[in-house]
């Protein structure tokens, strides 16, 4: 059995595959990212928050403890579905397609954990910076967390499996034609299963292209989620501040 889409992340992301793979990622990491960020940002007590492509609501969640009033879209109705159970007067969710402008202001826009690149039209990308633009109030900022794609290419694992829940996840990494693609196969109830991975291989330069087509203006770029400097080739992430 092989699962594709012209769009992969349609698809990708609603099977509870994608969650068993991607189940370990580090939650106390994400937080302190979280707190290092709305303290930098200056984010008012209850100040309004836009979670781009939340998917099942981490950082919203984590957010809202911290006392701002979140919303989070995601393209996954699956995701969705499953965030809608921690709705509270100050925290909800929504199925939104990012690269069109949601109809509320905010005093930060985040878009995190590499949520960015996947569309396989150009223009949606810059569609989104411009969407970001047009969800910022008077006095907010726009963050893209992307990967360093410099390091990224310089560490790729080409090949590798990943055992867990009893599936065996086989995973092909390379660069084609200005993207990052990982191949995931895997056997489920004795069918074969096939999805890949497209993300854009943005550089920092690439973005300022956007940026400046998008008429918004780069102010920080952070390497960590320590908010430490950003390094071309040594940085794991590129962490993007902007209005």
């Amino acid at each position: 059995m092989t699962k594709s889409t012209k769009q992969w992340y349609t698809s990708w992301f609603d099977t509870p595959y994608y969650h068993i793979l991607y189940k370990d990622r580090d939650y106390s990491e994400a937080q302190v990212f979280m707190d290092n960020l709305t303290n930098y940002l200056n984010i008012p007590q209850g100040g309004k928050i836009l979670d781009l492509a939340c998917g099942k609501g981490r950082h919203s969640l984590y957010l809202n403890t911290l006392g701002y009033n979140v919303t989070g879209v995601d393209l996954s109705e699956q995701s969705i579905g499953h965030a809608k159970q921690f709705e509270n007067d100050t925290l909800k969710f929504r199925v939104h397609d990012m690269s069109k402008p949601y109809p509320e202001q905010f005093d930060a826009v985040f878009n995190l954990f590499t949520s960015f690149g996947y569309f396989e039209d150009e223009s949606c990308n810059l569609n989104t910076i411009k969407s970001i633009k047009a969800e910022l109030n008077e006095f907010g900022f726009g963050v893209i967390d992307f990967m360093n794609t410099n390091y990224v290419i310089d560490n790729l694992v080409t090949e590798n499996v990943k055992s867990i829940e009893g599936l065996d996840f086989h995973q092909k990494r390379r660069v084609k034609d200005g993207y990052i693609v990982k191949d995931i196969s895997f056997d489920a109830d004795g069918e074969l299963y096939k999805y890949q991975e497209r993300v854009k291989a943005f550089t920092l330069e690439d973005f300022l292209d956007l940026f400046e087509k998008a008429g918004v203006h780069l102010l920080d770029v952070f390497g960590d989620y320590k908010l430490r400097k950003y390094h071309t080739q040594t940085s794991e992430r590129m962490i993007m501040i902007f209005k």
